[in-house]
């Protein structure tokens, strides 16, 4: 069963955030996860929003997402990652 992973994102370094975005998608690849949806919030309805991008992602499984997660392909772009921006990532579990 395909399995959700949620990203906000609240941007610390604009021009880091494009260098990373443009890599991320070729190390989840591997592993079967594709986009789905990624946006800049436009408008808050409810609650307390601090970030200004989410983004869904699809893989096929929750073991999956580890994999890609824990890969050297990933792990090689956190340290930008956390330079560009703060970043929330949560598996989501259909119910």
């Amino acid at each position: 069963m395909a399995t959700l992973m949620s990203a906000t994102v609240q941007v610390k370094d604009p021009e880091k955030l494009k260098v990373y975005v443009s890599q991320v998608g070729a190390t989840m690849a591997p592993h079967g996860g594709k986009m789905l949806a990624r946006g800049k919030v436009a408008k808050q309805l409810s609650g307390e929003v601090k970030h200004q991008i989410e983004a869904l992602f699809e893989f096929p499984n929750a073991d999956a997402i580890d994999a890609w997660y824990e890969s050297e392909a990933y792990q090689a772009l956190i340290p930008n990652r956390d330079e560009a921006a703060y970043v929330t990532a949560v598996v989501l579990n259909s119910f």
